[in-house]
């Protein structure tokens, strides 16, 4: 085969390649169109979660609203999986992209293809590290970390012994609900234990167990999220010892073990107004409206005393 035949063979692969990462032209984004006539994708880290669960029922509701279709992928908590079923909603030609990360390095990838397609990128309680985001809609996680210590400390008093049960490796959330965590914790609590469960509640549940074997004056535990939490407090429980659990989300089973005397607390989020909120947003920046940088959703510290205010 003589070198000029390969240059051509490698031109076209470098074409047919390049090709491969464009919609068709009837799929490419219409700016500036009616919010009933946008196909919206939906990426979200898991469903297999409460808490995201009632983010997607959010978008779902609020599209079906204004008349728009939504398409949901679910990344099963894998990053790679979310950068291809991304990639797989632009082929699609969805007009914007709402994008739940589970990793927010990782993701980066999937924002900035979808950036040099002018597609609209909108993310959902975690950031993308890189790319250029239209907002993001979430609660402040760095505060709800810190009224979590605030909480520990208000209960224990100060030096309480106490651990962490940190969410996903890499997920903004993790960072920020930690680094709130310990702008209080490092100052007036002792922690004594700190290890990823991974936001998942059979992690929460072996990863306590653990814990308690090596901490016999354990007081409390701050978990990343409420999943961890409860698979926490199964292990407290079974241990018969005497631990304060505070979570992260607000899901219905939190609530309801909250109810029951079983966890302490959670720091409620509202994931189906985050979702309604993304896709208002959404539609916004298609009709060449200006969003704010964060839309921000209240937090709620909620504890036995106040669940029903």
């Amino acid at each position: 085969m003589n070198k000029r035949l390969l240059l051509m063979i490698g031109a076209v692969l470098l074409f047919l390649s390049a090709c491969s990462l464009q919609p068709p032209e009837w799929a490419k984004p219409d700016n500036n169109q009616n919010p009933e006539d946008m196909k919206i994708g939906l990426s979200v880290s898991t469903l297999n979660n409460p808490f995201f669960v009632s983010m997607k029922d959010g978008v779902e509701k609020e599209a079906e609203a204004q008349g728009m279709d939504v398409v949901v992928v679910d990344a099963q908590n894998d990053a790679a999986k979310q950068v291809s079923d991304v990639e797989d909603l632009i082929q699609q030609g969805v007009d914007v992209l709402l994008i739940n990360p589970t990793d927010s390095s990782a993701v980066s990838t999937a924002v900035q293809s979808a950036n040099s397609l002018g597609i609209p990128v909108v993310t959902l309680d975690r950031s993308s590290e890189k790319g250029d985001v239209a907002t993001l809609v979430s609660s402040d996680n760095a505060k709800g970390g810190k009224m979590a210590a605030e909480y520990m400390v208000d209960q224990l008093g100060e030096g309480a012994k106490v651990a962490e049960l940190e969410g996903v490796p890499g997920a903004s959330a993790t960072r920020e609900r930690g680094s709130g965590f310990h702008t209080v914790a490092d100052e007036q609590l002792d922690v004594t234990a700190k290890q990823t469960a991974n936001f998942d509640r059979t992690e929460g549940l072996n990863t306590m167990e653990n814990i308690l074997q090596g901490n016999p004056d354990l007081e409390a535990v701050f978990a990343h999220n409420d999943e961890m939490a409860l698979g926490a407090y199964q292990a407290i429980q079974s241990s018969g010892r005497d631990v304060l659990v505070v979570g992260f989300d607000g899901n219905e089973d939190a609530m309801t073990s909250i109810r029951n005397g079983s966890l302490s607390a959670t720091v409620a989020q509202q994931p189906e107004q985050i979702g309604s909120l993304a896709v208002q947003a959404g539609a916004d920046v298609l009709q060449g409206e200006e969003v704010e940088e964060t839309i921000p959703v209240p937090l709620k510290l909620v504890t036995k005393e106040n669940i029903d205010e």
